[in-house]
């Protein structure tokens, strides 16, 4: 376990409000990262994905960003222009 893991761990341990931030914003991050990795793996810019989805770069760069609100459709779409599936879990 690394030292930043190590901190992470003792900090939730002993503040129940880090926790739930931090917990809640590493998700929001991993979405972002999800549709980041997936696009580069298309092979495609943002550019060239925003022409798919008729709409700008900054878009895309928004979505990738701050994927705390996004429509399921709007992720949905997102995903389909990339030539991949949209699969959702509950756990």
């Amino acid at each position: 376990m690394s030292d930043l893991q190590k901190y992470i761990a003792k900090r939730k341990a002993r503040d129940p409000e880090f926790t739930k931030d931090y917990d809640g914003g590493y998700e929001e991050f991993k979405i972002g990262v999800m549709l980041k990795m997936a696009r580069e793996e298309a092979g495609l810019t943002q550019e060239e994905l925003a022409e798919k989805l008729q709409t700008k770069k900054s878009a895309i760069s928004r979505i990738e960003n701050h994927a705390k609100d996004i429509k399921l459709s709007t992720l949905e779409n997102f995903v389909q222009a990339l030539g991949k599936k949209l699969r959702l879990e509950v756990a």
